[in-house]
């Protein structure tokens, strides 16, 4: 049963089938049963009509037995319809069975009744095309058979014959033809509606699959900007914390700096979060980092208080957008693990541009002093894996030769991306010069063992937790 597209007028052929249901004929064999009874119905009342014109006819030479044995068998046809779809091929040659005997009755009417139109059109339909134009040629020749016994030796039997051939042949023939042009129109628009579902799933998988990855890349935005940010402010609190009554001066300073962070924490924030709300990612105003920016990333790292050293190597490469910023991601990250899970310790940071790759490594030492105590382990490798998968470079991370952690990510370059150009560094704003460019909050010597501020020593340790 189709149902009818909201908002439009059911078809008739809708209608008939909620009719039919209400009915209590919901499936083929019992639609087919119905419409067996109406057949023999109808059929039976034009037999009881031309029962009053036949034997009216001197040409015919009928009587109105004649007439009243034709109507039975003609019924008897319209009921075996009720096997049409479940046994197709029995229900046509019992009904072509019955045909010879009306042929046989009266050989110059010629009737054809609906029932064996109907049972050519089901096995046209329903039976591959070779089967059924046998079917079909079969009926024509039996039944003009039968009309040249019918008619043997009676006047114009020739003429007779030739028309029970014509008249056979072209029912089972247009009945076959346009079952099978149904059933193939049929099948066809089936077959339209289900590669229209199939694009229409597609689609949504595809609008779903983008929509995780948006999801996925933003999360791994959000993490980068706080996880950087926090820690960094977590680092400064904690020596506040310390010295905010041994000295007040260098507390306020150091207060003044988590302030800054905080505020450039919640711009950065600010901007990835406009990626949720406007379509074309937030105001568009704040500078995308990449690779150029790793000047001023060091320079604020070690403004945190982490010793970190930084080598470029080779003639710079401009990279397509996505891996500029994921290498400097990257980046970010590693040190913000460093400063997480082995604080205190020396970070190394390498970039280099080869003839055929880029590659980015980051390497600390032992935790000076012990780790935060984390309640659960973060997203830190996952994300910068995640990244690397998405510009096709190599990533491996683990504890070091020298115990410490290592980050390596190698990135092949294409042949269209090998423009060497020089990179000039970041531009720092006028707002961000002073906080980039004053001291380290400054620690007594008595709070250098407490703070874990000793940054000497060949000693690593990667510190424990996802990082």
């Amino acid at each position: 049963m189709t149902a009818p597209v909201k908002g439009r007028r059911a078809t008739p052929g809708q209608r008939l089938d909620r009719a039919l249901s209400r009915m209590g004929a919901a499936g083929p064999f019992a639609r087919d049963v119905v419409l067996a009874v109406a057949v023999a119905m109808v059929t039976l009342g034009l037999y009881a009509i031309l029962v009053q014109i036949a034997p009216a006819e001197p040409s015919l030479q009928v009587t109105a037995a004649d007439v009243w044995t034709m109507g039975a068998l003609a019924s008897a046809q319209g009921l075996l319809l009720c096997l049409r779809r479940v046994r197709p091929g029995l229900c046509m040659a019992a009904i072509v069975l019955i045909q010879l005997g009306i042929i046989a009755v009266a050989p110059q009417i010629m009737a054809q009744g609906l029932g064996p139109a109907i049972a050519a059109y089901t096995v046209g339909g329903l039976a591959v095309p070779r089967f059924a134009a046998a079917a079909a040629a079969t009926a024509a020749v039996l039944e003009t058979g039968m009309s040249a016994v019918a008619t043997w030796g009676e006047p114009g039997a020739a003429v007779t014959v030739l028309n029970q051939l014509g008249s056979s042949a072209l029912l089972y023939a247009a009945a076959s033809f346009i079952g099978a042009y149904v059933a193939t129109r049929r099948r066809n628009m089936a077959m339209a509606r289900e590669r229209s579902e199939q694009v229409l799933r597609a689609a949504r998988e595809r609008e779903e699959s983008a929509i995780r990855a948006e999801r996925t890349r933003i999360a791994r935005e959000l993490h980068d900007v706080a996880a950087h940010h926090l820690s960094g402010m977590v680092v400064q609190a904690a020596a506040v914390e310390r010295l905010i009554e041994r000295d007040p001066a260098a507390a306020r300073e150091g207060a003044e700096s988590i302030r800054m962070q905080g505020k450039e924490t919640l711009a950065n924030l600010r901007q990835v979060v406009g990626l949720l709300r406007e379509r074309g990612g937030g105001d568009g105003t704040a500078p995308v980092p990449g690779l150029s920016a790793l000047d001023a990333l060091v320079e604020e790292a070690r403004h945190l208080g982490d010793d970190v050293s930084f080598t470029r190597e080779g003639e710079p490469l401009v990279l397509p957008p996505i891996a500029d910023i994921s290498l400097y991601r990257i980046a970010q990250q590693a040190l913000t693990n460093a400063r997480q899970h082995a604080p205190g310790a020396a970070v190394a940071l390498r970039l280099a541009y080869e003839p055929q790759a880029v590659e980015l490594t980051a390497v600390n030492g032992r935790a000076r002093r012990e780790p935060a105590d984390l309640e659960h382990g973060g997203t830190g490798l996952v994300g910068m894996r995640e990244r690397a998968d998405l510009v096709g470079a190599e990533f491996t991370a683990g504890p070091a030769v020298n115990g410490g952690w290592s980050v390596r990510l190698r990135l092949p370059v294409r042949e269209a991306d090998r423009e060497r150009r020089g990179v000039e560094p970041l531009p720092v704003r006028e707002a961000d010069r002073d906080r980039l460019g004053a001291e380290p909050l400054p620690v007594r010597e008595a709070d250098r063992d407490q703070l874990g501020a000793e940054r000497t020593g060949s000693g690593f340790a990667s510190g424990t937790g996802e990082r």
